[in-house]
């Protein structure tokens, strides 16, 4: 507790230390620890670090922890500073304790021993990094029971270019700011925007959650009603418990939005706030993971995918469901990585179809029209592209373009395409899950089992080892039907150079191949070439779309279209057929 000259400042809190954090706990502090706009609280946390340096300073009240991170260098230079300069300047020591800005202007100024600590105890240095109290002191925040933390003000300088609720009644604010490259995804858990009472209650739940050994689904609920009076919330904190103990904290209000895909906590944590796809865009957010939160994720994804994940088995590739979405999770720890990070990516809530694609902008009217036909005609084709370009979400919406009588087989290793939306649809659909690494059933067998499964379609998540030689197979021998994959590659050129020589496809095996569909992300995510493989012995490639038609299709030239025709068809029909398809998404 800290008194200053002024009778009427008067700081509560209560300063510990826990380890290396020094802890204030604000609850009878009438400034409630506010270390930006209290002079007073501030001289607390300074006047604690005169005799030990800390490598955090946190604030507690009403129930919420928030975590000085950007201030605790300031901080623990004006303890040091304050410590130091007495002995030659007491009053300036004192302001020090109150004012560490101005102390350190002031210091700068002064010629001697005041001027020589002032930059040996790093005060001159962290002071000249600070332009105020208000743009240092940004703690995260959080209550107690969480462990990862977020920054509730938003970025200086930000100008709001969009604003949305969430169903988790979470909000989400989209700033631009000119100091920042990027943009600021910012998110205010509705956890954040409870009063003290609430906040209170919700602190009590947790605690009755431990001591009675809650466990199920119903947990939060039974322990939220038994510290609940009349005006608790209580729908509201039982959501917010099982968050934090059940769920992902933050990040499953972040996976509530439906225009998140992709989420990077890179190591450290910590360090850096969590990156975001946001819209096709990369963002930054105000969202921070700590040790304490990597370990719990880490802990929860051994369990649910029965994968190892340490020191001696550093990566890790599982799936799980989050806000009613799949996930899948990578991660990397060390000694390979400089501790934990996970990247999270999220199928979307809903199944995308070509129309929506189309809406988007991802695919053109006249390429959908010629994809949703070759789907249909039980065409083979490839959806390439580099990491993240939307390869996954075009191969879920032409399984939609089947006939949903096709029995259709998709053999992945992490669950990313949309079965369960296609068979709530009425689609016949199967899935196959496969192992890489490990004692289930690997992808070359699981093909070779789809095809005993009838006939049909077969979707391949990712077609990467040695699973590509069966598929080729299964096109010359055995499949009648549509045969779809994704690959890595940026040009049908990479694709057949992949398949042929990393893959170990013979070339004429590879000439069975009839569409290579390009993404790219330049100017967003979208379709950048559709082209058709044309010769056996010397596969090659003749664009249709580039994105624009090439005119081959018109002059009669189209390989592809001529194999679609039905025996009582022409060439013509199904151009003209292609046409009528494609009017239908314009």
């Amino acid at each position: 507790m800290f008194r200053s000259s002024d009778a009427e400042e008067v700081c509560g809190c209560e300063p510990r230390f826990v380890d290396d954090t020094l802890r204030l706990d604000a609850d009878e502090c009438p400034e409630e620890g506010e270390l930006a706009t209290a002079p007073d609280c501030r001289a607390t946390a300074i006047d604690a670090l005169r005799d030990r340096d800390a490598d955090l300073v946190t604030v507690h009240a009403a129930g919420l922890e928030r975590r000085y991170e950007n201030a605790t260098p300031l901080l623990v230079a004006a303890g040091r500073f304050a410590a130091r300069a007495a002995f030659h300047d007491e009053p300036l020591a004192d302001r020090a304790l109150t004012d560490p800005l101005d102390a350190a202007r002031l210091a700068a100024g002064r010629a001697g021993p005041v001027s020589r600590l002032a930059v040996e105890t790093g005060l001159v240095e962290c002071a000249t990094a600070a332009d105020s109290y208000e743009t240092l002191f940004r703690p995260q925040v959080a209550p107690a029971i969480a462990t990862e933390r977020v920054v509730p003000r938003p970025p200086p300088n930000g100008r709001l270019t969009d604003r949305y609720e969430l169903d988790t009644d979470a909000t989400v604010s989209v700033y631009d700011s000119p100091d920042e490259a990027l943009r600021t995804y910012h998110l205010t858990p509705v956890e954040l925007t409870l009063d003290a009472s609430a906040t209170a209650t919700l602190d009590a739940a947790a605690d009755r959650l431990v001591a009675d050994a809650l466990e199920g689904q119903r947990a939060a609920d039974r322990a939220v009603r038994a510290v609940a009076t009349d005006e608790t919330p209580v729908e509201t904190l039982t959501a917010v418990l099982d968050k934090h103990t059940r769920g992902l904290g933050a990040l499953s209000d972040v996976f509530a939005d439906a225009a998140v895909s992709d989420v990077f906590a890179s190591a450290p944590v910590g360090a850096s706030p969590v990156r975001i796809e946001h819209e096709g865009r990369t963002v930054r957010s105000n969202v921070f993971l700590t040790t304490q939160s990597t370990d719990a994720l880490a802990s929860r994804f051994r369990r649910e995918s029965g994968r190892a994940f340490s020191r001696a088995s550093p990566t890790l590739d599982a799936s799980l469901s989050v806000a009613g979405r799949s996930v899948r999770v990578a991660g990397v720890t060390d000694p390979v990585s400089d501790g934990t990070g996970f990247t999270f990516r999220a199928d979307s809530r809903d199944r995308f179809r070509l129309a929506d694609l189309v809406a988007n902008e991802t695919v053109s009217p006249a390429v959908a029209g010629l994809l949703s036909v070759a789907v249909e005609r039980s065409a083979s084709i490839l959806v390439a592209g580099g990491r993240g370009v939307g390869k996954t979400t075009l191969l879920g919406a032409l399984l939609g373009e089947l006939d949903a009588g096709t029995r259709t087989v998709v053999v992945e290793d992490t669950p990313e395409l949309p079965v369960e939306s296609l068979r709530a649809a009425g689609w016949d659909c199967q899935r196959l899950r496969v192992e890489r690494d490990g004692d289930g059933m690997g992808p070359t067998e699981a093909l070779r089992t789809a095809l005993r499964l009838g006939e049909g379609a077969i979707a391949v998540g990712e077609v990467r080892g040695e699973e590509a030689v069966a598929l080729y197979e299964a096109m010359r021998v055995g499949a009648d039907g549509t045969t779809l994959g994704t690959i890595h590659g940026e040009s049908p050129e990479t694709v057949r150079e992949r398949v042929t020589t990393d893959l170990g496809v013979a070339p004429t095996a590879f000439a069975d191949t009839d569409l290579v569909v390009t993404l790219d992300r330049t100017d967003g995510r979208r379709v950048t070439d559709l082209s058709e493989v044309v010769g056996r012995d010397a596969p090659a490639f003749a664009t249709l779309f580039d994105p624009a038609a090439t005119g081959r299709i018109d002059r009669g030239n189209s390989a592809v279209v001529a194999s679609l025709a039905r025996p009582d068809e022409t060439y013509s029909d199904v151009r003209e057929r292609i046409e009528r398809r494609a009017a239908t998404f314009r």
